[in-house]
């Protein structure tokens, strides 16, 4: 468990075949609900791999576990070596080789960040590369609802381009706790945007999680100026009980 109420898989093809994607893509999972009528659910992959040293054995995913929720009750009754149906990869919501920004703003809240992790060696070569600064805005309601914290904290510190910026709705992390750091801010992640004026000259935007967190913060953007070419957004929809 990342959280209390998030879930993190590792999962891997039954026929020992690897399953290659691009960072920022998502896999379907297929389920039956209690009736027999069929589902999906959509999760972004979360894997930190190297892609130049070819496909993955393994894809990681994030899932928020929603209570009487359908797809929670199998991923929780689910142990070592069970198998599951999917499909994929899937989705455009990914690092472009053409883009020729000169700063990334990744946007994301609770499971959102999944993306981000997995694009983390990509953006590496693009800083190496061509110079390009990284915002992370990362949006939880608590410290202990922050995803792979630890890795961006670890990524910001070998990369000065890259900034880590978790924004926390209801609760500030203690004094000398893991979470805290001088770019914790206050609020949501969208009322965080003013102070790295966004710049549609210089930034790309990427949007990933709750749906009006997406829809509120492409209507910010869009007050800076950005167009809908330099916003690429991914919605997570959450499922209601038992469906």
């Amino acid at each position: 468990m990342l959280a209390p109420s998030i879930g993190h898989y590792v999962l891997a093809r039954d026929d020992g075949q690897p399953l290659d994607f691009v960072p920022g893509q998502f896999i379907q999972i297929h389920f039956d609900y209690a009736d027999g009528s069929p589902a999906r659910r959509s999760y972004s992959l979360a894997t930190v791999h190297n892609h130049a040293l070819g496909p993955g054995e393994a894809v990681e995913i994030a899932v928020g576990h929603v209570p009487g929720g359908a797809a929670t009750a199998l991923f929780e009754g689910m142990g070592i070596g069970d198998r599951i149906s999917a499909s994929g990869p899937y989705g455009r919501f990914c690092l472009m080789p053409g883009d020729r920004n000169r700063r990334y703003l990744l946007v994301g809240t609770g499971t959102g960040v999944a993306p981000y992790r997995s694009m983390l060696p990509v953006l590496a070569q693009q800083i190496h590369e061509r110079d390009v600064d990284v915002v992370l805005l990362a949006g939880a309601r608590i410290p202990g609802e922050l995803l792979y914290g630890d890795e961006f904290r670890a990524f910001a510190h070998a990369h000065p381009r890259f900034r880590y910026v978790p924004c926390l709705s209801r609760e500030l992390p203690a004094a000398g706790s893991s979470h805290a750091h001088a770019d914790v801010r206050r609020g949501y992640v969208q009322q965080q945007l003013a102070e790295f004026a966004p710049d549609p000259a210089a930034d790309m935007a990427y949007l990933c999680g709750n749906p009006v967190m997406v829809d509120a913060t492409i209507e910010a953007l869009k007050g800076y100026g950005l167009g809908l070419p330099q916003i690429r957004r991914e919605k997570y929809v959450t499922a209601t009980a038992g469906h």
